[in-house]
């Protein structure tokens, strides 16, 4: 199943990111798998400082906060070394992630990988063109389908670094669409998400949040 997902990329998402979803993949492959950490003290961590913000388990309940539950490690891990390094920044996040050591970070996301994510619930007007978005792109615009690297259940690819998106508040998932679109968001690996965001209207990042937002395993 994975060899045909990675095939959809269209043309467009080579002339927008520069490599395929199919080549990254293949890529992170290629460097080996990171470190892995431990759950339990990864728990301890999360019910310390991570709590208040994405909730018991990694399930936010404040819309705007990301559900953590059910990540993938190897994008958790990348996103909070970021905020570590300044390559990704947030007024909340930055301060909280800076004193973490390398291995407790390791130990946060093996811990929030683990759990069980609540899902969601879609709006259906919205989510009718946002499947259309998230399955075959917009030709017109050159916006390729987002199965290319989310995959067709918005379930990510771990290895590359492809976050999963299914069950993801749409509430974020239009903030950091929107992010990328205008440049406040620039960690995407080259420049992938920020080059398919540019082409994206203000409805289509709406419905497609919203579209995820009712995916589920």
């Amino acid at each position: 199943m994975t060899s045909n997902w990675l095939q959809t990329v269209s043309a467009a998402a080579l002339l927008i990111g520069g490599l395929s979803g199919t080549a990254w993949a293949n890529q992170a492959a290629n460097e080996g798998a990171q470190p892995v950490g431990d759950p339990k003290a990864g728990e301890a961590k999360a019910n310390t400082i991570c709590i208040a913000c994405h909730g018991p388990m990694g399930n936010s309940i404040v819309p705007i906060w990301p559900k953590l539950a059910g990540q993938h490690p190897q994008y958790i891990y990348k996103q909070l070394m970021d905020f570590k390094a300044g390559r990704r920044e947030n007024a909340q996040m930055s301060p909280m992630a800076a004193p973490l050591s390398e291995q407790e970070v390791l130990d946060v996301a093996a811990y929030f990988s683990k759990q069980s994510q609540t899902g969601g619930t879609a709006d259906p007007a919205l989510a009718v063109l946002g499947e259309r978005i998230f399955r075959a792109g917009n030709a017109t615009s050159g916006v390729p389908a987002c199965i290319g690297c989310h995959g067709p259940a918005g379930m990510g690819v771990g290895l590359a670094k492809f976050p999963r998106i299914a069950g993801q508040h749409a509430d974020y998932a239009k903030q950091t669409l929107t992010w990328f679109r205008d440049g406040s968001r620039a960690n995407d690996p080259n420049g992938m998400m920020r080059g398919v965001a540019a082409r994206l209207t203000n409805d289509e990042i709406a419905a497609v949040a919203q579209y995820v937002q009712g995916l589920s395993q």
